[in-house]
């Protein structure tokens, strides 16, 4: 799914419509209704969609991305670590031991 369908579906999720978001944000309603539909925003213009959705704009290493799938997808608050082989049970962490920690780090540079 590509990002400006992302957009769209947490704005729908949040049950926000599409006449509002400019309001929230601060720019016109043709510039978001551009946005959503075949937009290429401007790296501030993305924060600023973001904010209104009460997100976040992140960076995540390929390597990584099973992982936080992994956490969005699971509701009950527990992240299988990344290093699950496919036939083991599940390993999983709390949300409360800091499960994003080290997320953005190369393990080789510390000595992991």
């Amino acid at each position: 799914m590509n990002l400006l369908q992302q957009i769209k579906n947490r704005r729908l999720a949040l049950k926000i419509k599409q006449n509002e978001m400019p309001m929230r944000i601060g720019i016109s309603r043709q510039q978001y209704q551009r946005l959503e539909a075949k937009g290429n925003p401007r790296l501030d213009t993305l924060t600023l969609v973001a904010q209104g959705l009460n997100s976040e704009i992140m960076l995540i290493p390929k390597e990584k991305m099973s992982v936080v799938l992994a956490a969005l997808k699971n509701s009950d608050g527990n992240i299988p670590t990344e290093h699950q082989k496919p036939n083991q049970s599940l390993q999983k962490i709390t949300v409360s031991e800091e499960p994003w920690k080290g997320l953005l780090e190369d393990e080789d540079e510390h000595g992991n």
